[in-house]
C-alpha cells in the first residue's frame, strides 16, 4: 500500500464457505471510498490464495491456525498511519457499502468515540442482539446450554438490553466483533485484540480495554449488516471448548 486509504478492513479464514465468503469480500469491495482489505488465512493450505483477484485485497497466509485475534493483529503495523478507519470484519457478512459512510460520520463527530457497529440481523431479518451487557460466567453458560436457554430467559434478556429501546443509537457496554469500525490511529493503540484469546471473547476484551482508557463505542441501529450466525460454540465440542478457555481466561484478566 503506497498511499493513504479511507478504510481497512481485515477478514481472518479458516474454515469459511467461499460462496458466503465471496458475498463479504463483495460488500467491503462496494464501500465506495479508498480502500484495502486483507484476507489473513489461517488454513495450512493456504485454501484462499487464489479465490479474489481485485488490486484492493491483500492476501496474507500463515500456514497455520494462528487464532482470530493473532490474524487481525498482523496487520497493525501495516495500517499504522495509513488508513482513516479500521473495520474488523467477519467472513460471513452481507452489507450495502454505502452504510460505512454514515458510520464514519459519526465517529468524526466525537474525539472521544473510537468504534462504532451498526444493528447487526440475522439473514431472516431477525435481530441479532449484537450490543449486549459485559457477561457473567454463569450467562455464558445458559447461551451455550440449548436448555437452559428458556429456563434463564430473563438473564439473556438482561445482557442483551431489553430494558433499552434498541431502534436508538446508546453507548453498550460491548459490541460483538463481527463488524466493528475503529478509528485506525486508536485500533493500534489499543494494540488490537489481546492473543491470548485463540477463539472467542476477543471482542468483549477490547471492549473493556476500550474502557480502560475512557473511550467510548456506540451502537448505532440506523444502519444494518447482516450475519449469518454460526454459534458453533453451542453444537461443537471444540469451539465450546475455546469458549470455556478464553471465559476463564477474561475473568481471571479482569478479576470478575
Amino acid at each position: 500500500m503506497n498511499k493513504n486509504i479511507e478504510i481497512s478492513a481485515s477478514i481472518v479464514l479458516y474454515n469459511e464457505n467461499l460462496d458466503e465468503l465471496k458475498l463479504t469480500v463483495n460488500s467491503f469491495l462496494s464501500v465506495p471510498v479508498s480502500k484495502r482489505l486483507y484476507l489473513i488465512d489461517n488454513t495450512q493450505s493456504a485454501r484462499f490464495k487464489n479465490a479474489f483477484d481485485s488490486p484492493d485485497i491483500e492476501y496474507i497466509s500463515n500456514k497455520v491456525n494462528v487464532g482470530f485475534g493473532k490474524g487481525h493483529n498482523q496487520i497493525l503495523e501495516i495500517i499504522k498511519r495509513k488508513s482513516n478507519f479500521h473495520l474488523v470484519l467477519n467472513p460471513d457478512v452481507v452489507f450495502e457499502g454505502k452504510i460505512v459512510l454514515k458510520l464514519f460520520e459519526e465517529l468524526r463527530k466525537d474525539d472521544d468515540l473510537i468504534m462504532i457497529a451498526p444493528k447487526i440481523l440475522f439473514p431472516d431479518n431477525r435481530h441479532q442482539f449484537s450490543c449486549r451487557r459485559y457477561p457473567s460466567f454463569f450467562e455464558l453458560l445458559v447461551r451455550r446450554i440449548i436448555f437452559l436457554r428458556k429456563i434463564f430467559r430473563s438473564v439473556i434478556e438482561k445482557g442483551e438490553y431489553s430494558d433499552k429501546n434498541l431502534s436508538e443509537s446508546f453507548y453498550p457496554e460491548y459490541l460483538t466483533g463481527c463488524f466493528q469500525l475503529y478509528k485506525t490511529s486508536m485500533f493500534v493503540e489499543l494494540k488490537g485484540f489481546d492473543e491470548r484469546y485463540f477463539l472467542y471473547m476477543e471482542d468483549v476484551d477490547i471492549c473493556k480495554k476500550i474502557d480502560a482508557l475512557n473511550y467510548r463505542k456506540m451502537y448505532y441501529p440506523y444502519e444494518e449488516v447482516r450475519h449469518n450466525l454460526k454459534q458453533e460454540s453451542s453444537k461443537k465440542i471444540r469451539p465450546l471448548f475455546h469458549h470455556i478457555i478464553s471465559a476463564i481466561k477474561y475473568f481471571i484478566k479482569w478479576n470478575i
